[in-house]
């Protein structure tokens, strides 16, 4: 009898080792990481990559930028997502868990498809000459067809679809785990110097060396397995690194030896990215061993950029809570914002570091506007965007 009553129901009821106490560094990472998105998408106007806005003229400087910011901030944030499952579930049942995914992730998702997204196709169609009229006149055409044939699409909010599959799926692993933290993190546990946590690069070099080729990535969740591996396994160690006992304390221990290797494997990615003396793309042995680093390179910049957070960031701050509450709203509408602003800026007769400058400020500063007098304001626009009443 006193075996049964010991018995906790995994569905029903909450972990009851989770150490409570508040990891601000998470937080902050999460909102530092949101916050450069905007110089990220801003730069992609002047970069000759595909984008939903482009300038006449692109800079070889913002390039290099953003190459460095898309070795690790997606899998950064899928990361600290998977860590923040782990202090969910230490203080709600699954059943609370899911209910908050839907109105964090589901809600703001669906909203976002239907109001946020359907500017962008409008004025990227537009700069393209393949629609001419208002935007009321542009809505109805948004939803034919399939993006990037036809209108409808999610474009940055992908984010937030990949997020909310990646928590079901694992739900009944971390659910089935968290009363030690599973396999992975009793793994993680007993590599006991920093540079051994090194070791959990493999996996991610082999979806890297796998999938890549025949996957480069299009973030359409149906189609895209090499991103769907790759961040579902950043999201599991998210999880799994914050449940090992002295992991993240290890991994702080070490962040100056994650760092310079970090800048190594910048060293090799800026040889190979910008001298045109890369691979050839496919199934070959230089490619194969080239997209293998990729993946070691940015797990190595995850954990040097973990390691100093512990180390920096770890407490509130008078802005904490300001920009930990903001950061959801502000991912939702930060690209929206900067291609409205950035239609206009591209046809100034202006260098490109001064458009930047001024699509990225701008942008900022409306944020802020529409943030303060609105969505911050109005009950149902927070709950539209994912916030709490």
């Amino acid at each position: 009898m006193k075996r049964e009553q010991q018995r906790r129901d995994p569905v029903s009821e909450p972990a009851d080792h989770v150490p409570r106490q508040r990891a601000y560094y998470v937080d902050w990472l999460r909102v530092i990481a949101v916050l450069l998105l905007v110089p990220f998408h801003s730069a992609m106007i002047f970069v000759p990559w595909p984008y939903h806005l482009k300038n006449a003229e692109t800079s070889v400087a913002l390039e290099v930028f953003n190459r460095f910011l898309g070795i690790w901030h997606m899998p950064l944030l899928f990361f600290i997502a998977g860590a923040g499952t782990w202090f969910a579930l230490g203080h709600r049942t699954a059943r609370e868990y899911i209910t908050e995914r839907v109105r964090r992730l589901l809600v703001p998702l669906a909203f976002g498809m239907l109001v946020i997204v359907p500017p962008q196709t409008y004025l990227e169609r537009l700069q393209q000459g393949r629609f001419r009229g208002s935007f009321v006149d542009f809505y109805p055409h948004f939803f034919e067809g399939v993006y990037p044939a036809g209108n409808f699409t999610w474009n940055h909010l992908w984010f937030l679809a990949y997020l909310f599959v990646f928590s079901l799926l694992l739900l009944p692993f971390f659910l089935r785990a968290r009363g030690g933290g599973g396999r992975v993190a009793r793994a993680i546990s007993r590599l006991r110097s920093g540079p051994s946590l090194l070791l959990l690069a493999v996996p991610l070099m082999a979806v890297q060396a796998c999938l890549r080729v025949r996957w480069p990535g299009e973030q359409n969740l149906v189609d895209d397995w090499a991103n769907f591996c790759f961040y579902l396994t950043m999201f599991a160690y998210g999880y799994a690194v914050f449940a090992a006992q002295g992991a993240v304390d290890r991994i702080a221990g070490s962040r100056w030896v994650f760092l310079g290797i970090g800048l190594l494997g910048i060293l090799v990615v800026a040889t190979v990215e910008l001298s045109g003396a890369g691979p050839r793309w496919g199934y070959n042995a230089g490619c194969i061993t080239y997209l293998a680093f990729t993946g070691f390179n940015t797990w190595s910049w995850v954990l040097a950029i973990v390691g100093f957070a512990r180390v920096l960031l770890d407490r509130a701050g008078p802005w904490h809570s300001y920009a930990a509450t903001s950061s959801l709203p502000f991912y939702i509408l930060h690209q929206t914002v900067i291609i409205v602003i950035g239609y206009h800026v591209v046809r100034w007769e202006a260098g490109v570091m001064v458009k930047f400058i001024a699509v990225t400020a701008s942008s900022c500063a409306a944020f802020v506007a529409v943030y303060e007098l609105l969505v911050r304001r109005c009950k149902p626009l927070r709950f539209l965007f994912g916030m709490r009443p």
